[in-house]
């Protein structure tokens, strides 16, 4: 029995595994209701808390909330101690600072050595005097270097122009512009003398930052860690858990009824009750600040709670439910492959918690606990999004997908059902569920979710780019002008054919030429990823042309039929696939009228029918797409799209990467 509660009233639902079936599914009444559902400080429709008002203080009716009352009375007290020890710590740390930079000596300059004189009797080998210090060393090796470069010289020119450098070189005005120089050089390196205030009030600025930090540690340190005791109540073993409740994280747990008692059904991943480890499913609430929550409903239960913050704590009768050992959960990424409200599903066992999404957003699942129900994050809204939510498991989603059509195949002219076409009649024969065989739907016939991973492509090796659309949508088109635009970056897969070669045609550039029985045994071994036959001969392309062009440092092109991508999506080429969607029938038809055709209306008719069945029927399998109603954008998005495979990594199945 899977029970739940619908938003914005009163009443309950109970829905039973095969009402669907059978036609019983209905409201039901507060009796009926054994395992309803509810977060404990969730508001309905809304996964955040809001605003809490002042703590609900209960009566204390036991001797243990009279410890609980001292306990606080003496957390209090130990509190305004330390503050006041803290403050004339505070002062007497800054005095006897303040007496140790008395006693500092004062600062002394830092002697200049540009306007030091010269050593006395140190003079260059023409004697002419020299600067002191290093510099003078320098000096005296750069004249030595030039005197030895003189004596190698044999051209009358070069000696004059090394004489004049020398000449230079002894005069008194370059000597003194080289040691400003060098010491000027010298004070710009680092050196190990600290460096001087930048402002007068920087040892207060010190202090007061001090001070900070130093409050900021003790508040942490004075916020009560969660705490669990086990003591004896009314004759039986309970646990007395002590929670901090933030204004703005929630508890994440949710609560249901059996009989009279409030039971924990569900620890939610990212609350306070799971961080603690405190709370287990099936832990009984016997009082929560003093307050008997026996006999209580989860609605009251979720309106006690909503006005509590601070300190919570929770007298439980521990589950009967043998723990496992708690372990390190991995984070399973998968793609959605279908819509999904939690307000329109009567079959989700708390409503605050559902976590809706759209066919093709990535979901992190970090909790698979309850096979049924699954408690993930959408990708991005992890920052925003204190607690999981709930999303139905990939077995649940597909048993109830199975009896959702087994129902429409069985009752064929039942509303909600509508075929369009001929062409969707005759796939309705050959895929839907035929009642009067004992064939029914596998688990791949039903698209739910799919593993995923990130995958940042190689500089080496580009993925083939395929794209996907109806005819007169345009992909031929930008396939062309990105092969003529940018010859040695984009290329095209040759294909296979068993037709002779033309006298201007050479075997491996315009196609590989082979025989029919080759094209014949490649074909069923699987190498072809679409192949057909024109004028009786065979035609295709093979993963192995594909391969080449990757091997050789570009980017494949491909103009495929969506029929190919299965075939395509079980190679390891891992292709990155885009449909070219067309656009409204009005703009195809300026568009093909800008072409010189004129297609008539049932044929535009005709092929915005065949995108849709498309996209129903393969979108799955496509990485993104493009509304083709102005060429140009289209094909500057198609670039960015493509350009953006080289900067960010992309999710793909994980089974490509195994």
């Amino acid at each position: 029995m899977i029970t739940s509660h619908q938003n914005g009233g009163p009443g309950y639902v109970t829905e039973d595994p095969m009402g669907p079936v059978n036609g019983t599914e209905g409201p039901g009444s507060g009796d009926k209701l054994q395992q309803r559902e509810r977060a404990v400080d969730v508001p309905p429709g809304d996964r955040v808390v809001g605003t809490v008002s002042s703590m609900v203080q209960g009566s204390r009716s036991s001797a243990q909330m009279e410890r609980m009352q001292q306990y606080q009375e003496e957390l209090r007290r130990k509190r305004e101690e330390d503050a006041n020890k803290g403050k004339h710590e505070i002062d007497l740390n800054a005095s006897l600072r303040l007496k140790k930079l008395a006693q500092n000596p004062a600062k002394t300059g830092i002697d200049n050595p540009t306007f030091e004189a010269p050593e006395a009797g140190k003079e260059t080998k023409d004697g002419s005097p020299l600067p002191g210090g290093d510099t003078a060393a320098e000096l005296e090796d750069l004249l030595e270097a030039l005197r030895r470069v003189q004596s190698c010289l044999v051209d009358t020119q070069s000696q004059a122009d090394v004489a004049l450098v020398l000449g230079m070189l002894h005069k008194e005005d370059f000597q003194s512009a080289f040691t400003i120089h060098s010491a000027v050089t010298q004070q710009m390196q680092p050196r190990g003398s600290p460096p001087l205030p930048l402002t007068s009030q920087a040892q207060d600025l010190c202090l007061e930052a001090l001070i900070q930090a130093h409050d900021r540690v003790a508040e942490q340190e004075l916020e009560p860690d969660p705490e669990e005791s086990v003591i004896q109540y009314m004759g039986e073993t309970v646990k007395l858990v002590r929670l901090e409740k933030a204004g703005d994280m929630p508890l994440g747990a949710t609560v249901r009824n059996e009989m009279d008692s409030v039971v924990v059904s569900r620890v939610v991943k990212g609350g306070t009750a799971e961080r603690s480890g405190l709370l287990a499913e099936g832990d009984e609430i016997l009082q929560i600040n003093g307050v008997p929550v026996r006999g209580k409903n989860v609605n009251e239960v979720h309106d006690l709670l909503t006005e509590m913050h601070g300190t919570l704590t929770f007298l439980l009768i521990p589950s009967s439910q043998k723990k496992t050992p708690p372990h390190r959960e991995t984070v399973m990424h998968v793609r959605a492959y279908f819509n999904y409200d939690p307000s329109d599903d009567p079959y989700v066992p708390c409503r605050e918690l559902g976590l809706s999404f759209r066919k093709g957003d990535i979901l992190h699942i970090i909790s698979q606990d309850d096979p049924n129900w699954w408690q993930a994050y959408r990708e991005g809204d992890e920052d925003n999004q204190p607690l999981a939510g709930l999303v139905p498991g990939k077995s649940f989603q597909q048993q109830r997908e199975a009896m959702k059509k087994t129902i429409v195949d069985r009752n064929p002219d039942s509303p909600g059902k509508l075929w369009c076409s001929k062409k969707n009649k005759k796939l309705r024969k050959k895929t839907m569920y035929n009642p009067s065989s004992n064939v029914d739907y596998s688990a791949d016939d039903i698209l739910t979710y799919d593993e995923m991973a990130l995958y940042h492509q190689p500089a080496s090796r580009k993925r083939p780019i395929a794209l996907i659309g109806p005819p007169n949508s345009g992909q031929d088109e930008l396939r062309r002008r990105l092969l003529s635009i940018q010859p040695d970056r984009f290329a095209s897969a040759v294909p296979h054919t068993t037709r002779s070669p033309r006298i201007h045609e050479k075997n491996g550039r315009e196609y590989h030429f082979v025989t029919r029985l080759a094209f014949e045994t490649d074909d069923a071994a699987g190498k072809f990823i679409e192949s057909g036959e024109y004028d009786r001969n065979l035609y295709g392309t093979s993963c192995d042309s594909v391969r080449q062009v990757i091997n050789s440092g570009r980017i494949c092109l491909l103009c495929l039929h969506t029929k190919s991508l299965r075939v395509l999506w079980s190679s390891n080429l891992k292709p990155y696939v885009i449909f070219i969607a067309p656009p409204s029938q009005e703009r195809l038809r300026t568009l093909l009228a800008k072409d010189g055709k004129n297609p008539k209306p049932e044929e535009l008719k005709e092929l915005m029918e065949k995108a849709w069945e498309m996209e129903q029927a393969y979108g799955h399998l496509f990485d993104t797409a493009i509304v083709n109603s102005e060429p140009e954008t289209a094909f500057h998005e198609l670039l960015r799209l493509i350009d953006k495979l080289d900067t960010e990594p992309q999710w793909v199945p994980s089974s490509w990467l195994c």
